[in-house]
């Protein structure tokens, strides 16, 4: 939906990326929020990480952009969004609540067995 909407926008405003074209920016946001867990850190790290990928565009996401009329202007926020999410997901990974040492063993220890 989005692609014909920024394809035709663009056409008729004469401009590649006219800036009153948002639904790209929507869906790179939902994308970069769409899988981390519900709470106001992991939203702001996610739409800061959108927002950082989006300025920069590293590649691919400068190609994407490139792509002719609507293509172009949508693909490169979800490019940016799917970024976002990526390192998004890693930080969750490598920053979460430690694992308990208590928890690590699934056997019984040998104090609580029963002694015959």
């Amino acid at each position: 939906m989005g692609i014909p909407a920024a394809t035709i926008v663009a056409h008729e405003s004469g401009r590649e990326d006219p800036g009153h074209v948002v639904i790209d920016e929507v869906a790179g946001q939902l994308i970069a929020l769409i899988a981390i867990p519900a709470d106001w850190q992991h939203a702001a790290i996610s739409l800061l990480l959108f927002r950082f990928f989006d300025i920069l565009k590293p590649p691919p996401i400068r190609q994407l952009e490139r792509l002719p009329g609507g293509t172009g202007i949508m693909l490169d926020d979800v490019g940016a969004g799917l970024f976002a999410l990526a390192i998004a997901q890693l930080i969750h990974l490598f920053f979460r609540n430690p694992v308990r040492q208590d928890t690590l063993h699934s056997y019984p220890r040998r104090s609580t067995l029963k002694q015959p």
